[in-house]
């Protein structure tokens, strides 16, 4: 009989029992809230592997008092939503059912389009998960119909208690486990918040080694099992590293901005330095240096071009370059600013100026779309309203950074201020 991988043997029956976010799976955790009201929406989980996704889903399952079914977007297709669909017309599925569709980012958009109609009329439940921000790859509709959650890495000091509880259940199987606390720790950092990696490399390492386990003993095995990805030897954290990456380059700190992006690339995490490189281009130099969006993109295309090791020599020169130019977050803050007008509802019915008019029927009162065409007219510039009318705007502000100000002079001439 096959044996059940350590992580499946002791995953969590409840969330008293699951590591993570306090706000999620806590005594008055959100999740406890639901099972106690006795209402479970349709749900979407978002996070990296390991954090508890999986394991939610199962918890709350069992609370709904429906029929489960269990999905992977990977290989399922349009006959398998509608054979579950299908069971609400049998005895067991009166009451809907409720579907855990894996790894959602898979199901292209007629895949999720085809859930609506099962979701709106009530038969089916739907707990997605997905590693990829939702917003970008679930059809709108599904999300405007689903609570979203988002699961976060497991800290350093939860996972050393999952692992200590791992080594009780292995010990309580037969197992003799002498293993130092420090290498319980460099498992938890090499895991990076997953708390899956962190229980399948524990094992491995347990079924291998005779004698104490030394953090030297974790640290020679980890090059065999799973190499240097997200390990971090000085013990920050995955996500600790790229905040540090960021903070050191929006400090104009170029020699720490170029320690940390090699401590990312020496774990072999060459993608995240690249996708964070190209984010502080824009968030953090922005307006001050508009074309270090581009050199940073240049740089990031022929790292991934080149490969490592070559691929540090190109993404060095991206970080030093953002670490030394001006810096204005002006854009980032309007960009943000607009959207909490947008999540307060304002600006629903758009300027007739600027709307895409081609017709007016009979019953419109205002004919024309009476737009000014900006080219028409002197500087290439004609005052029109653009904003709806209950949006104030305000957002951006020019930098005090060189070239915002040059803008800033010339717009003031140019509009007459």
């Amino acid at each position: 009989m096959l044996r059940q991988p350590l992580a499946d043997r002791i995953r969590p029956a409840s969330f008293d029992e699951m590591a993570g976010d306090e706000k999620l799976f806590g005594k008055n955790g959100i999740f406890e809230k639901m099972m106690a009201a006795g209402h479970i929406p349709n749900m979407i989980f978002f996070g990296p592997s390991g954090t508890g996704k999986t394991t939610a889903a199962n918890i709350l399952a069992k609370a709904a008092n429906k029929t489960l079914h269990r999905l992977n977007a990977t290989t399922a297709s349009l006959a398998d939503i509608k054979a579950v669909a299908e069971d609400t017309k049998t005895m067991f599925g009166t009451d809907g059912v409720l579907l855990y569709l894996d790894e959602m980012q898979y199901f292209n958009k007629k895949q999720q389009q085809s859930l609506l109609e099962f979701i709106e009329d009530g038969r089916i439940t739907l707990i997605a998960s997905t590693t990829e921000n939702p917003y970008m790859y679930i059809y709108p509709a599904i999300i405007s119909r689903s609570a979203v959650f988002e699961f976060k890495p497991i800290g350093k000091d939860e996972l050393c208690r999952v692992l200590l509880r791992a080594k009780e259940i292995l010990e309580g199987e037969g197992a003799k486990i002498k293993i130092a606390d420090d290498a319980i720790e460099t498992i938890a950092l090499a895991a990076s918040g997953d708390a899956r990696r962190a229980l399948n490399l524990f094992e491995n390492i347990v079924s291998v080694t005779d004698g104490e386990i030394t953090k030297e003993r974790v640290r020679d095995f980890l090059p065999e099992i799973m190499g240097m990805v997200g390990f971090d030897k000085a013990g920050d954290g995955h996500y600790d590293l790229l905040s540090a990456l960021q903070k050191s380059i929006r400090g104009s700190d170029p020699d720490a901005a170029v320690f940390y992006l090699a401590k990312l690339l020496a774990g072999g995490d060459l993608i995240s330095a690249c996708r964070r490189l190209q984010v502080i281009a824009s968030e953090d130099v922005g307006q001050a240096y508009p074309m270090a969006a581009a050199i940073t993109r240049a740089c990031v295309e022929s790292a991934r071009e080149l490969g490592m090791p070559e691929a540090a020599v190109p993404l060095s020169n991206a970080a030093v370059m953002l670490a030394t130019a001006p810096k204005s977050n002006s854009s980032y803050l309007a960009y943000y600013a607009a959207l909490d007008d947008i999540s307060a509802g304002r600006g629903v019915d758009f300027p007739r100026a600027v709307q895409n008019v081609h017709l007016d029927g009979e019953n419109v009162k205002d004919k024309g779309q009476n737009y000014k065409y900006p080219h028409d007219y002197e500087n290439h510039w004609v005052k029109q309203r653009y904003l709806p009318s209950d949006v104030d705007g305000g957002y951006y502000k020019f930098g005090e950074n060189k070239t915002e100000q040059a803008a800033k002079a010339y717009w003031d001439k140019i509009k007459g201020n």
